[in-house]
């Protein structure tokens, strides 16, 4: 028979489903991803963390407007230089990352390859969390963006706040549905937000500056109703606050850090050189990034914008109405720094919905998770790690209420523990090269004398030296944040991270032991000889439930195996049916194989048939097939009509050595469509 002849089996509901709500799959060969031009891999790869400075500076504010006052935004000023020194720190650790790692890179392959896979999952641990967190955050801040721009231009209106979680929730499922039908991040669209949100940055700076040099900038009114009450202050360097609450507006504002590390995930979709356009680009965007930090934490020293208890206005939207003032124009202005501040916030979501998938899928590789992370679904996505990033990131928001400061608790811990384990990685990586670096030869050039340069010793890359001292710096700063951020935020949330680390990554090192546990066993293959069979007789068994078109196709597999003996065993759940079934098996012509009733008074057939077969080959010399009818049903009601039981049948004699399970589908929906045609045919 031809191939274009062979019936084909009909797609299942789920199936159908599938493909109405993500449309026709993709082949696997459209799986290739363009390359990134630089501009393009800043607009793609920024988003998650140039966002961040839509929040940042509001953070540290939180924590300092009710211990000090007014003089909370003049001590914001070194807190921010304090944050821009961890990122000149941090962004020349990960310009180290994109160099040496240009295909996979990021933290968790760099604490791999010099850390060792165990340590690793402490970094696989940290980027799972902050990816789910950035969907959380990212989301909520952007719909706060929203509610903040309302508010302004409604002067106070309130009717929507409510809205906040539901319009939240909404946008994750449908950043879950646009990644499901493979929504690339590597793209144009991508880009557009990152380069809007600059732009209405730029402008709010440009104007800001300017008004400040025209006669100074009006102040927020600092006693609101909703906002943030104000501390008493008082009076020396810290202005009243003490060293533990300023630690804690440092460990607050570390957020604006996050989704630094993106590039270092993505630089394999840069165009060659890979290493060194990933490392221009991370400069260029860890320099905007320390700008428009800078920009609004100098803008909110100035105007005095202060947070609100229920998160709006946000900081960035009260500095927008302030630099612009009222009127068309300044309406014109606020509206455009919100709206691509929504934008940019939410594009920044998306990120973590390919990093996330991608990385469960590395680790799953390595076998730390479960294997069905790394499949690639119907449209080229791996759906699994999609939905489970998308679960987990609204039990958050549902947890939270949505609100960015309690998310924020749970945010940075997972960020810098990524920051600290690629600088680690990267330290530990220079302390053991000691041979030529990345693309050079060990050999010397033809014609040049040997030797050696003066004062390099040999096998010594150049700055190494500086690269060491760079990691190791940034390693320990990051380590640093990561402790004053358990410690000061541990009632506030951070509790929940530092229980979550040490259990998730034990977690990943059992699901590790226990495949490593599997293939020693399975791998372990004696070796094969030519001797004959170990085996001197070979039975058949049929188990029959019914007389019926499903058991006479098994019985004739039965015979096709050229076994020593065929049998039909029946065992006996209900007497009246088992003599009607007898006395059928007896009438009907052909069934030359005798029907056995085997007796299962306590009804437990699965325990009959293992005791069974257990008899059956304790000569250690015997053979056992057993084959199953199983009849299977394409109609969603055939399938809750019927129950099959050949697979439990199958798991109940795996710990019998001489006995195999072979399970023979016979399609009964269409041996009723058959029969259908038939009787429309003879009418």
């Amino acid at each position: 028979m031809a191939d274009a002849d062979v019936p084909l089996p009909p797609d299942r509901l789920r199936y159908l489903a599938k493909r109405a709500l993500l449309g026709p799959p993709l082949v696997t060969e459209r799986l290739a991803q363009e390359k990134l031009s630089n501009p393009t891999a800043l607009g793609v790869l920024a988003s998650d963390c140039i966002s961040s400075t839509a929040y940042g500076t509001e953070e540290m504010l939180r924590i300092l407007v009710p211990v000090a006052g007014v003089a909370a935004f003049t001590l914001l000023l070194p807190v921010t230089g304090a944050i821009l020194l961890v990122l000149l720190l941090v962004t020349l650790a990960y310009r180290d990352v994109v160099s040496v790692y240009t295909r996979a890179g990021g933290s968790y392959v760099v604490a791999r390859e010099n850390l060792g896979p165990r340590v690793a999952q402490i970094a696989a641990v940290a980027l799972l969390v902050d990816y789910t967190v950035t969907v959380a955050v990212q989301t909520a801040a952007g719909t706060d963006a929203l509610i903040s721009l309302a508010h302004l231009v409604g002067h106070g209106y309130h009717g929507i706040d409510h809205l906040k979680l539901p319009v939240t929730v909404a946008v994750v499922v449908l950043l879950m549905y646009g990644n499901l039908r493979g929504l690339r991040e590597a793209g144009r669209a991508f880009a557009l937000p990152a380069y809007l949100f600059m732009a209405a940055i730029a402008l709010l700076l440009a104007v800001g500056l300017v008004r400040a040099l025209d006669g100074g900038l009006p102040h927020a009114d600092t006693a609101a109703p909703g906002a943030v009450p104000l501390g008493s202050g008082g009076h020396g360097w810290l202005y009243g606050a003490s060293l533990f609450i300023v630690l804690r507006a440092f460990a607050n504002g570390g957020s604006s850090l996050t989704g630094l590390e993106a590039i270092s995930n993505g630089v394999s979709a840069f165009r060659s050189p890979q290493g060194r356009n990933a490392r221009r680009t991370l400069t260029v965007m860890s320099v905007i990034l320390g700008i428009m930090v800078a920009g609004v934490s100098a803008l909110a020293h100035f105007t005095h914008a202060i947070p609100y208890e229920d998160g709006n206005p946000t900081v960035l939207a009260q500095e927008a109405h302030l630099v612009f003032g009222d009127g068309r124009a300044g309406t014109a202005g606020l509206v455009f720094v919100q709206l691509a501040t929504a934008l940019i916030l939410y594009t920044g979501a998306n990120t973590p919905f390919t990093g996330f998938p991608f990385l469960a899928s590395f680790v799953a590789e390595d076998r730390f998770l479960p294997r069905q992370l790394t499949r690639r679904g119907h449209r080229l996505a791996f759906s699994n790690g999609i939905i489970c990033l998308t679960v987990v990131s609204l039990g958050l928001l549902l947890l939270t209420g949505g609100n960015v400061d309690k998310l924020v608790a749970l945010y940075a811990i997972g960020v810098f523990t990524g920051f600290t384990m690629a600088a680690a990685g990267m330290t530990a990586h220079h302390l053991r090269s000691a041979g030529p670096g990345p693309g050079r030869r060990s050999g010397r050039r033809p014609g040049r004398r040997p030797g050696r340069r003066p004062g390099r010793r040999p096998g010594r890359r150049p700055g190494r030296r500086a690269k060491i001292a760079v990691n190791l710096s940034a390693a320990v700063v990051s380590a640093l944040v990561v402790l004053i951020f358990a410690v000061t935020k541990f009632t506030e949330g951070a509790w929940l991270v530092v229980v979550v680390f040490p259990l998730g990554v034990w977690a990943l090192i059992r699901v590790n032991r226990h495949y490593r546990a599997e293939a020693a066993a399975l791998e372990n293959v004696p070796a094969f000889t030519a001797g004959g069979p170990h085996w001197r007789r070979h039975l058949v068994y049929v188990l029959v439930d019914t007389l019926d078109l499903a058991a006479v196709k098994a019985l004739r597999y039965a015979h096709e195996l050229r076994p020593d003996e065929v049998r039909a065993l029946h065992f006996v759940i209900d007497e009246t049916r088992a003599r009607r079934l007898a006395a059928r098996w007896e009438a009907t012509p052909g069934t030359n194989v005798p029907l056995e009733l085997v007796d299962c008074p306590d009804r437990r057939l699965r325990h009959a048939v293992v005791a069974l077969a257990a008899r059956t080959t304790a000569d250690g010399a015997t053979a056992l097939t057993l084959l199953v009818p199983r009849r299977t049903y394409s109609t969603p009601l055939g399938r809750l009509l019927h129950r099959g039981t050949g697979e439990q049948m199958a798991r109940a004699l795996e710990q019998l050595p001489d006995v195999a399970v072979t399970i023979l589908p016979f399609d009964v929906s269409r041996a009723v469509e058959r029969l259908r045609g038939a009787l429309r045919t003879k009418s």
